[in-house]
């Protein structure tokens, strides 16, 4: 172990102290007789269920649109994919609901595209598609970054090799490219998922809180923490938990993949 500075460890601690105190503190006030029957409420449940598909979908959708982008993204350098990968990346630092409300100007009912799509019969605005695409909208830059970073560390001598075999790019790609950062890949698909399924901001302003159609699980808790904090606490705990689930995959998968 590499030795450091002995004055870092009182700052990292409060750092530490400071992430903890949160969590602990709902573990601690949790009104533990009524956890059970709050987190099996049907109103909870209709939550939970929802969140989790709809979270599936827009991973999915994550996975068919976020694997080209990040292959084109690390094999390419031209000005024009730097600009267009700058923007892709920005529902990272983007606040959420600055995202819904572009959704909602996009496609919403008199949105730039929105409007021909309603002239059509097609509504998505206030819709659980609605929810898909905004989670898949905040979620979809984790699995691109991850995916990108562990293409660009990876030695193009496999893919040369493959090429003088007689390998055509998309065998490559299947057989060489993709097997090679198969690791980051599933860590940012489990982050795009922990991602969509703790969407709240995007959500929110873009679909609504309809309980049933576009009533996630962080939105039952916006709710319930309106209407009584503490009845709030056992679907938090649920959430977080998973949070913590996913922390502890994402960390744990082999060295060498890392996503920057």
């Amino acid at each position: 172990m590499r030795r450091i500075p002995v004055w870092l460890y009182a700052p990292a601690a409060v750092g530490v102290a400071f992430i903890l105190i949160g969590p602990v503190a709902l573990v601690v006030r949790m009104p533990w007789q009524d956890f059970v029957a709050s987190v099996t409420s049907q109103e909870s449940l209709d939550a939970l269920r929802l969140a989790v598909v709809t979270a599936l979908t827009s991973t999915s959708l994550c996975l068919l649109f976020g694997v080209p982008m990040a292959v084109v993204f690390a094999r390419s350098d031209g000005i024009v994919v730097r600009v267009i990968r700058a923007l892709v990346l920005l529902p990272l630092v983007l606040p959420p609901v600055v995202g819904g409300l572009a959704l909602i100007y996009a496609l919403g009912r008199n949105g730039v595209v929105g409007q021909y799509l309603d002239d059509a019969g097609i509504t998505i605005a206030f819709t659980t598609t609605a929810v898909i695409l905004a989670q898949t909208f905040v979620a979809l830059p984790f699995l691109v970054i991850s995916v990108e970073g562990a293409l660009r560390s990876t030695d193009g001598e496999f893919e040369q090799v493959a090429a003088t075999l007689g390998a055509g790019p998309t065998r490559t790609l299947w057989k060489v490219t993709l097997p090679l950062v198969i690791p980051s890949l599933l860590a940012g698909t489990v982050l795009a998922f922990a991602r969509a399924l703790g969407e709240f901001g995007a959500t929110i302003t873009f679909a609504g809180n309809l309980p049933g159609t576009t009533q996630t699980a962080p939105l039952r808790i916006y709710l319930d923490a309106i209407n009584d904090p503490a009845q709030a606490l056992p679907l938090a705990l649920v959430l977080m938990v998973v949070a913590l689930v996913v922390v502890v995959a994402v960390h744990l998968r082999p060295s060498g993949t890392a996503a920057t």
